[in-house]
């Protein structure tokens, strides 16, 4: 697994990043991307906890997916302000994930501002993602194969990303949008998942108030190297062949897998299991 640095700038121009990374579909991270924001003096842990104490959230963690959960289905519930207190105390590996700001703590919409990054931003769905030391997601990408403008609070996160160039080898699970669960990304076996050696990506460590853009379809990683938050700005993809897929993955696909973990079962996900390692396994020089 190769994986280069993710440039990094202090500011850009809606000109200069059009040209340079949303065209050629490259990450880039702007350090300190929200100093101008009220958000980047407010938001932190305490704050979240005043704002939004009472609040019961949806918590997710690293288990396997179950063919009796539904689409994105939470693991377990709690108030934001025991959530809190948790990650400030102990290691967990929970998390949160897609929490909508606008519709589940409206007062932070006065926070922060919509960038000119040159192309229009979905208003609607900026959304809070939360985690514990050291928990991380899936290796993944968005079922809408957006363009992600990812900024980070409190602490610090490591972020892993491939383009869908790199979907030989990426062990990826049929009919979804993950990667074999049992991949460490953080510390790959080359001898169990010899595919991963043959990875071409990026990596980057975000700070409090650091953003990175994430290209429409890239697969990503990520994993919290001390309790903290980020909140997503996204923008629909923009190439035929991806909004297609995306079509087609929010249309039909996500329906098509909870309609077959109904009628199979384990069976369906040990069949996917099992087809991500032959699919991917055909592309390893001399097999």
């Amino acid at each position: 697994m190769i994986l280069k640095e993710v440039p990094r700038l202090s500011k850009i121009s809606a000109a200069a990043f059009l040209s340079g990374y949303f065209k050629p579909q490259i990450p880039v991270v702007i350090v300190g991307a929200s100093k101008d924001w009220p958000a980047y003096s407010k938001w932190n842990f305490e704050y979240i906890k005043q704002v939004a104490g009472n609040k019961i959230v949806p918590l997710y963690d690293d288990r396997p997916v179950d063919h009796r959960e539904g689409f994105n289905e939470p693991h377990a519930t709690m108030k934001m302000s025991d959530y809190i207190d948790l990650l400030r105390n102990e290691p967990t590996k929970y998390r949160i994930f897609l929490w909508n700001v606008l519709k589940e703590i409206p007062e932070l919409r006065d926070d922060f501002d919509y960038p000119d990054f040159g192309i229009k931003l979905m208003k609607g769905l900026p959304m809070l993602f939360f985690g514990g030391s050291d928990s991380s997601t899936f290796m993944h990408y968005d079922i809408d194969l957006a363009n992600i403008f990812h900024f980070h609070f409190e602490g610090e996160k490591e972020c892993v990303l491939f383009s869908q160039s790199q979907n030989r080898y990426m062990y990826k699970i049929p009919h979804s949008l993950i990667s074999h669960e049992g991949i460490d990304f953080s510390n790959p076996d080359y001898e169990k998942w010899p595919a991963l050696k043959y990875l071409q990506g990026y990596r980057a460590n975000l700070n409090h108030g650091d953003m990175i853009y994430i290209p429409e379809g890239y697969w990503h990683y990520m994993r919290y190297l001390t309790p903290g938050f980020s909140m997503s700005l996204r923008a629909v993809a923009r190439t035929p062949a991806n909004l297609g897929r995306a079509v087609y993955n929010i249309a039909f696909m996500r329906y098509f897998d909870m309609t077959m973990r109904k009628i199979r079962g384990r069976h369906w996900l040990d069949w996917k299991n099992e087809q991500a390692i032959a699919r991917t396994h055909r592309f390893l020089p001399n097999t």
